[in-house]
């Protein structure tokens, strides 16, 4: 197969899917291995991003994922106002800002940290699957581990936990953990657009997720 043609079947197949697609899966299905597989993969990126389309192309970990631009999210918005999700309040940033930095983690310590019981808001974010269960810690009880998912590095427009920005030295609480993950949310968004760091609003204007 030709690179324009895996180009084209590669976008086919993501678009078809509507969600990530394993690395593997696609070398499979277009019968390729996985450094052509990345090379295709970039040009794509690349082309989306030259032309300033509508789509984007994300690499989550080990699968690729077709979005929308994130310099669109207003058109996005306005015509499916109705589909959009709930905005994420500031506890549940909280305990996810926590869960992201400090994973895998149980929902105790995140209590302890932000000094209150968490339990209903991490049963809310596990019901938006933003976080997941991921085995139990090895103690008297064993307690549930919690770690974040795919839905949450798309939601954040981020390709992995290692974009999340270094948390400074000192006193890491929920507040100040919550400021550096809404801080990552906007870079990244303003990254992808191609916007001047220099233009950047103050933290906290801008919307979360």
């Amino acid at each position: 197969m030709e690179l324009k043609e895996m180009e084209a079947a590669l976008e086919a197949i993501l678009f078809a899917a509507g969600e990530p697609v394993g690395v593997e899966r696609l070398c499979l299905g277009l019968e390729t291995d996985r450094p052509t597989l990345d090379a295709v993969a970039q040009r794509l990126m690349d082309q989306y991003s030259y032309e300033r389309r509508g789509l984007r192309l994300l690499r989550l970990d080990a699968s690729y994922q077709l979005c929308s631009a994130p310099e669109y999210a207003g058109y996005v918005r306005k015509t499916l106002e109705s589909r959009k999700p709930a905005r994420l309040s500031q506890p549940a940033l909280e305990v996810l800002a926590i869960i992201a930095y400090y994973q895998p983690v149980t929902r105790a310590y995140v209590d302890q940290v932000r000094g209150v019981d968490s339990s209903y808001t991490v049963g809310l974010l596990l019901e938006r699957e933003l976080i997941e269960e991921s085995g139990r810690l090895a103690v008297p009880g064993r307690p549930i581990l919690y770690r974040t998912t795919k839905t949450f590095l798309r939601s954040f427009g981020l390709s992995s936990l290692e974009e999340l920005p270094e948390l400074p030295s000192g006193t890491q609480e929920g507040d100040q953990m919550t400021l550096k993950l809404e801080e990552a949310i906007a870079a990244k968004q303003r990254e992808e657009a191609g916007e001047d760091p220099a233009d950047r609003p103050a933290p906290g204007e801008e919307e979360t997720p």
